[in-house]
């Protein structure tokens, strides 16, 4: 789960982590006040979207003006302005595709003295299993540059779980970032707070970005973007309150009040699998007999007829789907309950793409049966590479 950069920044400064002053405002009077309350003379202006590029972002309106989504302001007026041209307008970043992101809440904050951008991040790397510090001198929107340019200019440091972040851990970082004297103690003091969120409150980042050094030597999070651990969340009710339903994909905000696991993707050939590796494997092997898939979609082990039918639904919600395949190996699932949730998705909207289903394991005959007795044209896999074979061919074919 994402959260806005504001939220973010609650959370951090919660654990000592140095950030700037703030507020969010949701109305152009409201950044108004929240100007005054921070007194100036300089503030700066955010655009508050689940997306990053936003000072380097562009706005679909006439009316939001030429300038990005992120703004420096030296009046209080002219901060009424900014946030009344940003709300309700459409942000579009590098991340947020050509449809961009509508804005709804502006963040705004003290301006700062900057000397230095620098770039910091805590994430779990899935080769080491363990929590991975990255940094990097050259901070700021042109991070994804730096990466891909200069690799050799990023530090990456591997944090043993039994110890956990140690003094050593963030000086080496610090030095590495090329801070020294008194940059140095306040580095270390905020990778430690920073190190102490990441772990109890389950995040599966924090991206730094820029982290900034003040002319007066101070290290600060200029921005911050937070991600947690979806699976953790029912240990951290508060940080659920912050979801933010109008930034998710509607079909996956929908696949999750259904205990469904489903992913958008830009393919064209939609998937339903019990099992997340079975799941990735259906897709590989898409991709193998020259598919696309349109999404990751795991219906679990213990799926009833009618969330079965709803993941049908949610697929043929993807304006992309040209055809569909389902492939279920039936252990704890049985064949027959899918058979039947797919027989009354797809009565229920009128299929009109090709539907390729492989079923194998538990009650397969009976699913089978149930499959041929429907009176849909549902074509029958032998087996995965068989199935798949066969969507991408009908797919081509019904192009």
């Amino acid at each position: 789960m994402n959260i806005h950069e504001y939220q973010a920044k609650q959370i951090l400064s919660k654990y000592g982590v140095a950030v700037l002053k703030g507020g969010v405002a949701y109305t152009a009077a409201e950044a108004e006040n929240v100007a005054k309350d921070l007194g100036g003379p300089i503030w700066v202006v955010k655009s508050q979207i689940h997306a990053g590029g936003r000072g380097k972002g562009s706005f679909k309106e006439d009316s939001a003006g030429d300038a990005g989504g992120v703004r420096v302001i030296k009046s209080v007026e002219e901060v009424k302005e900014a946030a009344n041209q940003m709300l309700g307008a459409t942000l579009v970043t590098h991340q947020t595709g050509p449809e961009g992101k509508e804005v709804k809440r502006v963040y705004i904050e003290d301006g700062c003295d900057i000397d230095r951008e620098l770039y910091l991040s805590l994430l779990i790397d899935r080769a080491t299993s363990r929590v991975t510090i990255i940094a990097c001198q050259e901070g700021g929107m042109d991070i994804e540059e730096v990466a891909a340019k200069t690799p050799e200019k990023i530090k990456t440091i591997d944090i043993d779980p039994a110890t956990g972040m140690k003094g050593f851990h963030a000086r080496e970082v610090a030095f590495g970032l090329g801070l020294s004297g008194d940059q140095v103690k306040s580095a270390v003091k905020f990778l430690l707070s920073m190190y102490q969120v990441f772990v109890e409150m389950d995040a599966s980042q924090i991206e730094i970005n820029p982290l900034v050094v003040t002319k007066a030597g101070e290290v600060i999070a200029l921005d911050a973007k937070m991600n947690f651990d979806d699976s953790a969340l029912y240990r951290h009710k508060d940080v659920e309150e912050m979801r933010d339903e109008d930034e998710q994909d509607a079909a996956e905000l929908e696949a999750e009040r259904h205990d469904l696991n489903y992913i958008k993707l830009d393919g064209s050939i939609g998937c339903m699998v019990n099992g997340a590796g079975l799941a990735m494997s259906t897709m590989d092997i898409i991709k193998l007999h020259g598919g696309d898939p349109a999404n990751f979609l795991d219906v679990g082990g213990g799926a009833t007829k009618e969330r079965v039918t709803t993941a049908f639904k949610i697929i043929l919600s993807d304006s992309n789907v040209e055809g569909i395949l389902v492939n279920i190996f039936g252990g704890i699932m049985r064949c027959d309950v899918i058979a039947e949730g797919v027989v009354a998705a797809a009565k229920e909207v009128s299929l009109n793409v090709p539907l390729v289903v492989r079923l194998e394991g538990t009650n397969v005959e009976l699913g089978k049966e149930i499959l041929a007795k429907s009176g849909l044209p549902i074509i029958s896999g032998d087996d995965l590479a068989d199935a798949a074979e066969k969507v991408v061919k009908a797919v081509e074919e019904a192009a």
